[in-house]
Order: structure tokens, then C-alpha cells, then sequence
């Protein structure tokens, strides 16, 4: 009986996700977007470029790698097209060197909508764990759209290859949006529903729908299950920049279109 009416709930709340209007407002220690008008729910805002010192940001160390994760403008180097060229002035949140360390948000979310943009040079890798654990796959897969793998960009890693994807070219910003909800746990910490990916949406392109994880992707923040987590970006492969990183909560939704 408890799994039916859980369930329920879930099917009300995702009934709402066409309705959504992305926008900015205050939670957790999210900062709200200046002058943003859009109606319906607000978004909180992860990352907008004015956290400059990453106060609101952790790292996840690998051996004795150092990070590299800074804030400003990134672009391929015309000359070594693998790397950065990276000015200080700029709102992007940017690993700018390979073989550095991961980087997750104190911010931590339950079933939301996460959107953000990401661009990477020729060749390069990282990734999306959404809740900490569950990897969304960050690569330069251009030319490789008709048959892209588990490994290829938007891929859920190691799990699911994306459908009909829209890849960019290295340099170029690609745009994710991605429904999703969080395992659910009884009294006693046992898992009584598995996380899932509702949508993800690549470039304006729907890659996966409902996806179940039956538990986390290698390399996460601690390799367990929570009930809310944070976001993480993989920062020991290549360079990436991510920027205009927004979450949703659905609970936020679901109040809203409450009479």
C-alpha cells in the first residue's frame, strides 16, 4: 500500500513538468538572477559567474592532483585546439587544465530540474553528477551522432547511450536539461524507490526518458544513495566550462500549481 500511494505522488508531480518556466529565486544559498520576470516556479541558481572565490563549491581530490577549477571566459587555443585559453573576466565556472579533481556544490537538491550550458575543446571529457552520483557523460562526440555509445556525449554513463543526439562542435556551448527524481527511503534508511531520469534534453533534443538507476555511477562523491545531493562536475579527465547553472525543485512545482 505505501509503494502504491508513493508512486502516486510521483505521477502528480511529474504531471506538471510541461507547465515549467525556468527563473531564479533564493534556497539553500542559491543566489536570485537580477530583473528575471519569467512566470511560474523559480529556479534557484547554482552558479551565475559571482562567486568568484567558489566559496560555495568543494572539491573531491585525486591523489595529488590539484585543481584547476577557476571563473572566467574559456576558449580553445587556435594553436592547440585540446586546451584552454582562459581570461580572467568572465562568468564561467571553467576546469582549465586535464588531470585535476572534481568539484561539487554545497547547494543539494531532491527531485528537480537541473539546466546548464557546457563547452569543451577538441577531445575532451568530463561530466554531470546530478545528486553527486549519477553521471550525465561530458565529451566531444561530434561526428559521431548516428551511432553514439555509452560512453559518448549525453550517454548516462556506462548505463544508457543517448538517443538521436545533437552534438556541437568542440568550443561551441551545448545546452542540458534534465528532470529527475530522487531515490526514495523509509524510516529505516532502506531504499524503497530507485532514483530516475525522467528527461534528459540535449541541445533541444530528448536523449533519455524514464531511466531507472538502480544505484549510483562509479565515481561519485561517496558512492551512495541520499535523498538529496549535490551537483558535481568531473574535473580529473580535460578542460570544461559550464556556466548559467540553474536547478528547479519539483516541490516547488507541485506548490505552485496547488489551488
Amino acid at each position: 500500500m505505501k509503494r502504491t500511494v508513493l508512486c502516486a505522488g510521483l505521477l502528480l508531480l511529474v504531471a506538471g513538468l510541461s507547465e515549467i518556466a525556468p527563473a531564479v529565486a533564493r534556497q539553500d544559498g542559491a543566489k536570485p538572477a537580477k530583473g528575471a520576470k519569467a512566470k511560474g516556479p523559480k529556479a534557484d541558481v547554482v552558479f551565475d559567474g559571482k562567486d568568484v572565490e567558489l566559496k560555495q563549491w568543494q572539491l573531491k581530490k585525486h591523489g595529488r592532483n590539484k585543481s584547476n577549477w577557476m571563473v572566467g571566459s574559456a576558449k580553445p587555443d587556435k594553436d592547440k585546439p585540446r586546451e584552454f585559453v582562459v581570461a580572467k573576466k568572465g562568468t564561467e565556472l571553467i576546469n582549465a587544465k586535464g588531470r585535476g579533481v572534481d568539484i561539487y556544490s554545497k547547494y543539494v537538491h531532491g527531485d528537480a530540474i537541473l539546466r546548464l550550458e557546457v563547452m569543451v575543446p577538441q577531445g575532451s571529457n568530463s561530466g554531470i553528477y546530478v545528486h553527486g552520483e549519477y553521471e550525465i557523460q561530458i565529451l566531444d562526440s561530434h561526428g559521431r551522432e548516428a551511432k553514439p555509445g555509452k560512453g559518448d556525449m549525453g550517454a548516462i554513463y556506462g548505463a544508457a547511450p543517448p538517443t538521436k543526439p545533437k552534438y556541437k562542435k568542440p568550443g561551441e556551448w551545448s545546452t542540458y536539461e534534465i528532470h529527475f527524481l530522487a531515490p526514495r527511503f523509509d524510516a529505516d534508511r532502506k531504499k524503497t524507490a530507485n532514483a530516475k531520469f525522467l528527461k534528459v534534453i540535449l541541445n533541444g533534443q530528448l536523449i533519455h526518458e524514464n531511466v531507472e538507476m538502480k544505484g549510483p555511477t562509479p565515481g561519485g562523491v561517496t558512492g551512495k544513495e541520499h535523498a538529496k545531493g549535490p551537483i558535481m562536475f568531473q574535473g580529473d579527465h580535460g578542460p570544461v566550462a559550464y556556466r548559467n547553472i540553474t536547478v528547479l525543485p519539483m516541490e516547488r512545482l507541485k506548490a505552485a500549481k496547488t489551488p
